[in-house]
């Protein structure tokens, strides 16, 4: 495992967060890292992985910052509400996004000005966190996409593991031991040159999104040693919640069961 001296101007944020967090992560858990050196040390670059655990961006910006990059995030803007932490987020660089809203698109321009700054956005395509039953990689949202077919910049994809061991989905309370091991792994740039030739239209953004996705899933596929389901999971398909708990009715203080539900098991 090979890690990248960071470069870069962290800002009073990123120092305090990293002097906290970091000797916490590597007191928790145990890191695989695999082919970091993929990501560009420099200029505007998409990370994108798949999301199996609320801790996951802690352990992804572990994963960038190991390999000389800060990580920048479209984040929920419930996070920005609170004054203090808000405040925190902003210093750190991070965006918020309004999901499902119309204001989204306020984050996608804040993450293409990030990108023509020469900034790394680290993007969870799925949107949330995976809806399928086994924890594969879901059917993914284009804006890691139009981000870059708008910018050009590279996309990395990144396949975790063993994040869904420290804190299953949905889950409030750490499986600290036995200690955990979290692997993760980024593959080549995707190829989307021949689509950012092409006019940008729903067709296009629609093949970038599935190349994305479908190079995030041969790296978890990797890592897993398993074979991922022939159709992506598709929650609207389903009909399942696309943000929340997605066997928790939102009008009833207690989670309803489901068959899915009982199936979800991190393997």
């Amino acid at each position: 495992m090979r890690v990248r001296k960071l470069e870069q101007d962290r800002g009073w944020a990123i120092t305090v967060a990293a002097s906290i967090l970091k000797p916490t992560l590597l007191a928790a858990t145990s890191r695989t890292w695999i082919d970091g050196e993929k990501i560009p040390a420099t200029g505007g670059c998409i990370v994108a992985i798949n999301h199996i655990s609320h801790v996951d961006p802690l352990l992804s910006a572990h994963f960038v910052y190991d390999h000389g990059r800060v990580p920048r995030y479209l984040a929920k803007s419930g996070l920005f509400r609170n004054k203090a932490l808000g405040g925190f987020l902003s210093s750190a660089g991070q965006i918020p996004v309004e999901r499902l809203s119309r204001n989204a698109v306020g984050a996608y321009d804040a993450a293409v000005r990030a990108i023509d700054d020469g900034e790394c956005i680290v993007i969870y395509p799925e949107g949330t966190l995976t809806r399928d039953p086994d924890l594969w990689p879901m059917k993914g949202k284009t804006g890691a996409a139009r981000i870059a077919l708008a910018t050009g910049c590279p996309v990395i994809p990144v396949g975790q593991w063993g994040a869904q061991e420290v804190l299953p989905p949905y889950t409030k309370t750490p499986h600290l031991l036995p200690r955990k091991n979290i692997v993760m792994k980024a593959g080549d740039p995707v190829r989307l040159d021949d689509l950012a030739s092409q006019p940008t239209s729903p067709e296009t953004i629609a093949e970038a999104t599935d190349r994305i996705m479908t190079a995030i899933t041969a790296i978890v596929a990797d890592l897993r040693g398993g074979t991922p389901p022939a159709e992506r999971y598709d929650p609207r398909a389903t009909g399942v919640r696309e943000i929340g708990n997605p066997v928790e009715d939102p009008h009833r203080s207690h989670p309803r069961s489901s068959p899915r539900s009982r199936k979800r098991r991190s393997r």
